[in-house]
């Protein structure tokens, strides 16, 4: 086994392809096991470093390559294919994404051009088919042009998880399992079962105040407390660094996540006003854990809203 963590640096700017704009920002690509690689994003808000703010990974195998999530740029998905090049020149096999998110989504061409077959959650169409994507794609094509470009597109997935499922690949055996609407419309994480490297997507946030959006948090909460973490080697979030420590590594999301609910919940059975009751909370847990002041007034308001829907629906 190879060392944990063991980091290979290629921080030119460069791209494995011309089409595509290139990047300034450092990428790393830092090795968790024999066969499985990540790259990790910069905290920071959507359109900072670049889009360089989510993680990426990818698992090495006898007869392809394996890769979770694509980023939010294609030229960050170009220079991740160029990384991945300099470590196997075995074919693109298959790109899983963890959801439809702007900051994982928009480096799909770029694996799709290179003969990947795209996975993704159940919900991803309803995403993919409204208006918000529309609107989001126009927003990032100013905010993070020339990266985000007239030429970006959202791809269709070539298949739609929507329940557990397995494959084998070059020896290697993968487990993608639907997590149902948590973070977003639909949330995968997958267990590379030989490495016991499970890559979470963003049900998990390390070093960050995640975000809400109008994720189900109560079922993301649920998700989160009866995750199986036992006999990991690592865990790899859709934002933040990896670790050998699984349990610790999902408390700061739940812990998180948990403090809204219960904090918001109370304005709701109080009828306190949501800015009246954001003002009284005590976040000094949380205040000075990066992306705080970017997210956390709009998380909680979002939770305010979905906890006043939810009484109705009981």
């Amino acid at each position: 086994m190879l060392p944990f963590l063991a980091a290979l640096f290629f921080s030119h700017p460069a791209t494995a392809d011309n089409s595509y704009a290139p990047i300034s920002v450092e990428m790393q690509v830092q090795q968790m096991s024999e066969h499985t690689y990540y790259v990790k994003g910069v905290s920071g808000i959507a359109t900072a470093n670049q889009g360089f703010i989510s993680n990426a990974g990818f698992v090495v195998t006898k007869q392809g390559v394996v890769v979770f999530d694509a980023l939010g740029t294609p030229s960050l998905a170009a220079a991740l294919l160029e990384r991945i090049r300099k470590i196997t020149d075995q074919p693109i096999k298959r790109l899983v994404l963890s959801h439809y998110h702007a900051d994982h989504i928009y480096g799909i061409q770029v694996f799709k051009n290179a003969g990947a077959k795209i996975y993704a959650p159940q919900g991803s169409l309803d995403y993919i088919h409204s208006e918000a994507a529309a609107l989001r794609l126009e927003e990032r094509q100013l905010s993070l042009h020339p990266w985000v470009n007239d030429d970006t597109e959202i791809i269709i997935p070539d298949t739609i998880i929507s329940g557990s499922h397995k494959f084998t690949l070059g020896g290697l055996d993968f487990s993608i399992n639907y997590l149902g609407k948590a973070h977003s419309d639909g949330d995968l994480a997958m267990l590379v079962e030989q490495d016991r490297v499970l890559f979470s997507g963003d049900i998990i946030f390390e070093g960050r105040v995640p975000f809400v959006g109008n994720a189900d948090t109560k079922h993301w909460l649920k998700t989160l407390t009866e995750l199986e973490t036992g006999g990991l080697a690592a865990l790899i979030p859709g934002h933040g660094p990896a670790s050998k420590k699984p349990a610790s590594t999902i408390s700061l999301t739940r812990r998180y996540l948990a403090y809204l609910r219960e904090t918001m919940g109370y304005a709701i059975d109080d009828l306190t006003p949501f800015a009246e009751a954001y003002d009284e909370v005590n976040w000094s847990e949380f205040e000075n854990v990066p992306a705080f002041k970017d997210a956390n007034r709009l998380n909680a308001y979002q939770v305010y809203l979905s906890m006043g829907k939810e009484l109705f629906e009981q």
